[in-house]
């Protein structure tokens, strides 16, 4: 099941996301909630995921070398490869996980319970100038993320399976 992001409960939750005082909530409370309900699910399901298509992506820490698991909107396109964005709910510094794929790009990604293994590759200005409007109009909460963030150059990922 999934709301029309265009629709009354779409409408909602963008309006609800795009507000200053929803980011220093949301970063604690979305992603820890995600990766519960994904693991109890299989990797079938995430709370994004009744409005955007979603993906739970696993990637080494850039400093610890360690294993982190985060929940993310995506952008399917085509087999095997998604575009992520590191919006991080419009705030100020880039996302955690942006970082550490830009320093290890090999990842797994878990997507309607199967998983995959990816590598990542950071758009560049011109790659993304190309893709922003397919992902804005999936998610018009972007626009509002990049005001939010004071204008800063939102990272954004292509995450595919072959290299």
């Amino acid at each position: 099941m999934r709301f029309d992001v265009d629709g009354r409960v779409g409408r909602v939750v963008q309006k609800v996301s795009g507000s200053p005082r929803f980011a220093p909530i949301a970063k604690h409370v979305m992603p820890p909630l995600d990766r519960t309900l994904s693991k109890l699910t299989r990797g079938k399901f995430v709370v994004s995921s009744l409005l955007l298509p979603s993906l739970v992506l696993t990637h080494t820490g850039a400093k610890t070398g360690q294993q982190r698991v985060t929940p993310l909107a995506c952008m399917p396109d085509g087999d095997g490869a998604w575009f992520v964005v590191a919006s991080n709910f419009g705030q100020v510094k880039h996302p955690a996980w942006s970082g550490n794929l830009m320093k290890t790009p090999a990842a797994r990604v878990a997507y309607e319970g199967k998983t995959y293994d990816v590598s990542a590759h950071l758009l560049t200005a011109g790659e993304k100038a190309a893709v922003w409007p397919r992902l804005s109009k999936m998610w018009p909460t972007y626009d509002r993320y990049v005001e939010l963030s004071g204008g800063r150059d939102i990272r954004v990922f292509r995450l595919s399976t072959s290299a």
